[in-house]
C-alpha cells in the first residue's frame, strides 16, 4: 500500500468511516492474525486478539503521531499489548507455564530467525509449544527483555530463560532436518 493511500484511510479512521476502518483491517490481517497467532492456539482467541487490538486502534488512532514512527509498528504495538492482556486477563488459562526454580545459564547473543524471511519465522515458530512460542516471540521478534516478558506474562524470569532456552534447542533441530 502507498504512503498517500494508507493516509487517506486513515484519515477517513480519524473520521469514523467504516470503510476506511475496513480497508485498514483487510490490509494488516494477516500480519497481525500470524501476531496473535503467537500467543493463542484456538482461533476464537486470535480473533478476539486482533479484533479488540484494532477496536483500540480505531478508538485511538488520532494519538498516532507520525514523527515517533511508522503507522504499522504503532499499530502492531497495539494490537500486540492488547493481546497480552487478553492473555493476562483470562480466567481460564488453555496452558500452564511451569515455574523453573533453579539458577539456569541462558546466552541469547544469538538470535536464531535473525537471517530469515518473515514467512519462514512464522512457519517455524509454528513448531514450538504454544508458551514457548510466546516467550520466543516476545523476545526474539518484538525484542522485549526477560524482565518485560516475566512482567507481561506474570511468570518467573528463571521460566522466562527456561522456554528461551527451550526453543533454541528445539530451533536447532528443525533448522537442522530443514538443510
Amino acid at each position: 500500500m502507498s504512503p498517500e493511500k494508507l493516509q487517506e484511510i486513515l484519515a477517513g479512521c480519524r473520521r469514523k468511516e467504516r470503510q476506511s476502518q475496513e480497508k485498514l483491517y483487510r490490509q494488516f490481517y494477516p500480519v497481525l492474525f500470524a501476531l496473535c497467532r503467537n500467543f493463542f492456539e484456538d482461533k476464537h482467541e486470535i480473533l478476539t486478539a486482533v479484533n479488540n487490538g484494532m477496536m483500540k486502534v480505531f478508538k485511538n488512532i488520532d494519538q498516532y503521531d507520525p514523527g515517533k514512527g511508522e503507522f504499522f509498528n504503532w499499530m502492531y504495538t497495539t494490537v500486540r499489548n492488547e493481546a497480552l492482556t487478553l492473555l493476562r486477563n483470562r480466567k481460564s488459562k488453555s496452558f500452564d507455564y511451569e515455574e523453573i526454580n533453579e539458577n539456569m545459564v541462558f546466552e541469547a547473543s544469538e538470535n536464531p530467525f535473525q537471517q530469515l524471511a518473515f514467512k519462514d519465522i512464522d512457519l517455524y515458530l509454528n513448531e514450538l509449544p504454544l508458551a514457548t512460542r510466546r516467550v520466543c516471540s516476545l523476545f526474539y521478534l518484538d525484542g522485549f527483555s526477560v524482565k518485560e516478558i516475566a512482567e507481561a506474562l506474570t511468570i518467573s524470569e528463571g521460566t522466562i530463560k527456561w522456554h528461551l532456552s527451550e526453543s533454541r534447542n528445539k530451533l536447532k533441530i528443525i533448522f537442522e532436518k530443514s538443510l
